[in-house]
């Protein structure tokens, strides 16, 4: 029997290719190995878009696409949205009761976006509590393990603290300790050469157009020592150097060469990796049309997956309820 492992992703805005190279690229891997749960996370979303919930709706829908397009296939994994399954919350509250304040104040996450998020408030009571949802969500499918970044084992750590909390309180083994699947993940810089980020608006979207595509790439940020076309650079400072390492290394190992001789100009340069994204992106925007034209396809994957997720999540609730009394 293959290992369950659950993974999401908030819809607050259009995928672009960070997502595909730090994310949708080891889902598509993990489906054949694991028996795979992936969750629109739109109670996670609601907590920092609370003020603009219209919009989720749309994203989610434009996001599931975007995941099918880029090879997640509802055949092998459980596509669904978090909130159609209403266990979720319930579970949050159970493990909320033993979750002491501390842990979640000292989580890094949080820290870093009270500091980084300045455009609305985040000092609420749900944000707070976002660790504890994200150890619901992982726990009520009873996922054996969760794909994660090293820079996101500390969330994972923070699980399996309530979860020997909750098996230690109750006297139960009914949650085991997820394990951590370290990936490796692939980060691509923003435009600008700051994090990508959608609130940044520094990214090149899977849906983009190819006119959008030559536009954004033109913007990059490149070698701010090299002034002239003359001047030799460095590529290994470059923004648009770090792009073709990730998606065309063949190119990249000559490319190096080429740029610190300076037989090549970075406008030269931009060029050529806008026809380089424009083709990797090809074959995603294919389907990604065809799947555009069904939402009423898309929609019934979404229930389907609801279906058997809801299935699940009453038999590990079952559980639960019995071994606190209720």
């Amino acid at each position: 029997m293959k290992k369950r492992i659950l993974s999401g992703m908030r819809p607050t805005g259009k995928l672009h290719l960070g997502h595909l190279v730090g994310a949708l690229s080891n889902w598509t891997r993990l489906q054949s190995e694991y028996e795979c749960f992936f969750m629109v996370a739109d109670w996670h979303a609601l907590m920092s878009e609370y003020e603009n919930p219209q919009l989720l709706k749309d994203n989610m829908l434009d996001n599931v696409i975007d995941w099918l397009s880029c090879g997640i296939d509802p055949e092998k994994s459980t596509i669904f949205i978090q909130s159609h399954v209403a266990e979720h919350l319930e579970l949050s509250f159970i493990l909320s009761l033993i979750t002491p304040l501390g842990l979640l104040e000292r989580c890094p996450t949080y820290k870093e976006q009270l500091r980084e998020v300045t455009n609305r408030d985040l000092s609420t009571y749900a944000f707070l509590g976002y660790p504890v949802l994200q150890a619901a969500d992982i726990l009520l499918y009873k996922a054996d393990a969760v794909p994660v970044g090293e820079d996101q084992l500390p969330h994972l750590e923070l699980t399996r603290q309530i979860v020997r909390k909750f098996n230690h309180i109750y006297r139960t083994d009914c949650f085991a300790e997820p394990k951590a699947l370290l990936t490796e993940a692939t980060r691509l810089l923003g435009l600008d050469g700051r994090k990508m980020s959608k609130s940044y608006n520094n990214a090149v979207n899977l849906s983009d157009t190819k006119e959008e595509v030559q536009k954004k790439v033109q913007t990059m940020f490149t070698d701010p020592k090299r002034i002239k076309r003359t001047d030799p650079g460095h590529p290994e400072v470059c923004n648009i150097y770090s792009y073709y390492k990730v998606f065309s290394p063949e190119r990249a190992n000559t490319l190096i060469n080429e740029c610190k001789e300076a037989k090549l100009g970075c406008t030269d340069c931009k060029k050529a990796l806008s026809e380089l994204l424009v083709n990797k992106l090809a074959p995603i925007q294919e389907k990604r049309q065809e799947l555009v034209k069904d939402k009423n396809k898309i929609e019934k994957i979404l229930r389907d997956g609801a279906e058997k997720a809801n299935a699940i999540a009453a038999l590990t609730m079952a559980e639960v309820k019995k071994a606190i009394g209720l």
